[in-house]
């Protein structure tokens, strides 16, 4: 065990010492740094801030329910060839889809999940119009409207949200205070100086009418994915960012991930498990001979490397090729 983790962080879910974070702090981030090859450490998060603020942004039960399927296992829209690019980036692909690049704030809520399948879906619906469709959608309704995703801002599954989208649909909503699409985002952002850490969010009430712009028609706004949504095999995920776009990636999330700044993680020795994280992948590539997938997170741009993180690709690292989620997108003319 690391000399640095404190008698509070042993066990770390049920910590009574929020007051400070152990891995948070200048010491910590250092011994990372000493040991991690392919990536750096740095502060996105004041040292004080509360174990529990931290523990509530991971969000996904992705994780744990991914093996049960449904599996993607062929496409006919797949390349034919199987030739597969050492570098993609979605951003570059679909320049005209501006949402695809769109770093937002989950603020302090644990709704990733709903954030890393709404930012998916609207992408590929972008896509899927050719640019005629190029809005945010909106996670505030599926974080406060799906109760068989889980328990909103307490967590949920990627899948289930997936599938919600096809039986329910999900409605416009740009980012907080925007007043943009049919439901914005109703949870302040949370940027690196741990702003609205101190703030207590609950769910909030579904409601099934427009309150940012109240001139769009709720039922008229509903976007929906084509019926049974996936999961993505290792072996597929390229090939559906390619044909599709973005799709939903969860992932283990150790103490040092936290601290992430620049290149490729991997979890260092004696990192921590903290629980389960929803981002949005975009694509891969190939930095100083190490392969990975490039990830959008919901911290705001303040954090990681501009909002982004590359992880290592090819290795299951904190089982995050297990853990794909995707649905393509019904689209009207």
């Amino acid at each position: 065990m690391n000399a640095l983790l404190s008698s509070c962080a042993v066990f770390v879910f049920f910590s009574s010492c929020s007051e400070q974070t152990y891995f948070l702090n200048k010491d910590y981030i250092s011994t990372i740094n000493s040991v991690a090859k392919t990536w750096k450490a740095g502060i996105n998060f004041h040292p004080e801030t509360p174990l529990k603020f931290i523990l509530g942004l991971l969000g996904s039960k992705g994780v744990e329910v991914s093996s049960a399927g449904p599996f993607k296992s062929h496409d006919p829209l797949y390349s034919p060839t199987g030739n597969i690019p050492n570098e993609f980036d979605a951003r570059k692909r679909w320049k005209n889809c501006t949402t695809i690049g769109t770093i937002r704030d989950q603020g302090n809520c644990g709704s990733c999940w709903a954030f890393s399948t709404s930012g998916a879906f609207a992408d590929r619906l972008c896509i899927a119009s050719n640019g005629s469709f190029n809005q945010l959608l909106s996670a505030e309704h599926v974080t406060s409207c799906c109760y068989r995703c889980g328990l909103g801002c307490q967590g949920g599954y990627p899948i289930r949200a997936w599938r919600y989208y096809s039986k329910h649909g999900l409605v416009t909503g740009g980012n907080f205070n925007s007043f943009e699409g049919c439901q914005p985002y109703m949870f302040p952002p949370c940027t690196g100086n741990n702003s609205c850490s101190g703030q207590s969010e609950k769910n909030h009430k579904c409601q099934k009418k427009c309150f940012g712009n109240t001139s769009i028609s709720y039922r008229g706004d509903r976007r929906y994915v084509e019926r049974s949504p996936y999961v993505l095999a290792y072996d597929n995920m390229q090939n559906d960012i390619m044909t599709y776009g973005p799709i939903e990636s969860s992932f283990d999330v150790y103490d040092d991930f936290i601290s992430y700044k620049s290149g490729v993680y991997f979890k260092s020795p004696n990192a921590t498990y903290l629980g389960g994280h929803s981002v949005k992948c975009i694509g891969w590539g190939v930095e100083r001979n190490v392969s990975y997938w490039l990830m959008m997170n919901s911290w705001n741009s303040t954090w990681g490397d501009g909002g982004y993180f590359k992880i290592r690709r090819g290795t299951n690292e904190c089982q995050v090729e297990d853990s794909s989620t995707a649905g393509v997108p019904e689209y009207y003319k």
